[in-house]
């Protein structure tokens, strides 16, 4: 199996942002030193929007030039590890600013299916070419913030025309209809790891432009969000999270909903979800074949150190006999 660890690299977009230490850099650096120890390497799906408000306020606000700087010494370093640093567009830093304290966050544009499509086009190719700027290397695949990817035909026109032919935002199964959020991917084909598409990246055309990558899904009882929330408010040091920050807040029925019936979530890494890591790769094991791809999504905000240590046997027991992979190897671009 070919294994794809795929971590969005932000902050929190909530009341409180969290620090560039605490939400990136330092659990960042944590997860390096165990991938070290086996030589594997991942990919980065950097929010390039953030590092163009820190260009952007740094100017007027000098004490953010200081996380301009850290963000991009360490993403300049893990593109010459050899890591991929991908595109992941969170368009609300188009209406969110510095106040001189904090960052102060507008969602009421928080997919890129509320601008334009000329807008569109303009933030991707900003967005592509500050990446390019700091790492030196074109990015090659794409993550949609908040999986917001459709209506996908104006970012697909966006992506061509900076040279992204492959997404993975989808996780088959998944759905969520938010005021800030929303995807629909329950025709998203379940173990089908890899596949073309043209219109709807959860939809395959044989002959389409782009390929989707989708990030593995589980299917999920009640308990496992009950288990979830408990651990959320123990004292427990390791299960608490690196981040300082908080999270876009999820609408009352939407909880209500993961609480009282079944649903699909992504394989994560991040705190208590790393705990079905090995089910869910054993059922992708029984399901497909071996040249197959397993995707893990994460979030360094949302390490936590039990998180960390799960994924850690995880790949102690996966790494002999399975490949991991980032998006520039499996297209053969250095």
């Amino acid at each position: 199996m070919n294994i794809f660890i795929t971590l969005d690299y932000e902050l929190f977009f909530g009341n409180q942002s969290g620090t560039v230490a605490k939400c990136i850099i330092q659990p960042t650096n944590d997860l390096i030193k165990i991938l070290d120890q086996y030589n594997i390497k991942i990919s980065f799906f950097v929010d390039s929007g953030y590092l163009l408000a820190l260009e952007k306020f740094k100017t007027i606000q000098p004490e953010l030039e200081s996380d301009y700087q850290k963000l991009s010494d360490q993403i300049r370093k893990l593109a010459q590890e050899g890591h991929g640093i991908e595109l992941h567009v969170h368009p609300h830093w188009e209406d969110s600013f510095y106040d001189g304290n904090s960052w102060i966050f507008n969602t009421r544009r928080y997919k890129l299916s509320d601008f334009s499509e000329q807008e569109t086009l303009e933030i991707v190719s900003r967005h592509c070419d500050i990446l390019f700027r700091i790492s030196g290397k074109h990015p090659v695949a794409y993550r949609a913030g908040g999986w917001s990817v459709q209506p996908f035909p104006p970012i697909g026109r966006a992506l061509n025309k900076n040279g992204i032919l492959i997404d993975s935002s989808v996780f088959p199964k998944g759905y969520y209809d938010s005021p800030n959020q929303k995807f629909d991917f329950r025709k998203a084909p379940r173990y089908i790891t890899e596949y073309k598409f043209e219109h709807d990246p959860s939809i395959p055309l044989e002959h389409g432009t782009f390929s989707e990558i989708p990030i593995s899904s589980y299917k999920v009882l009640p308990s496992f969000f009950w288990n979830f929330a408990l651990k959320k408010f123990t004292n427990d040091n390791k299960h608490q999270s690196y981040g300082d920050g908080y999270a876009i807040k999820m609408p009352y029925a939407s909880k209500l909903r993961l609480l009282t019936s079944s649903s699909y979530s992504v394989v994560s890494m991040d705190g208590f979800k790393a705990s079905l890591l090995k089910k869910s790769f054993d059922l992708y094991c029984k399901k497909t074949s071996p040249n197959d791809h397993f995707v893990i999504i994460g979030h360094p905000k949302a390490f936590t150190p039990y998180g960390l240590d799960t994924f850690k046997t995880f790949v102690d027991n996966t790494v002999k006999e399975n490949e991991y992979l980032t998006f520039r190897k499996l297209i053969q671009i250095d």
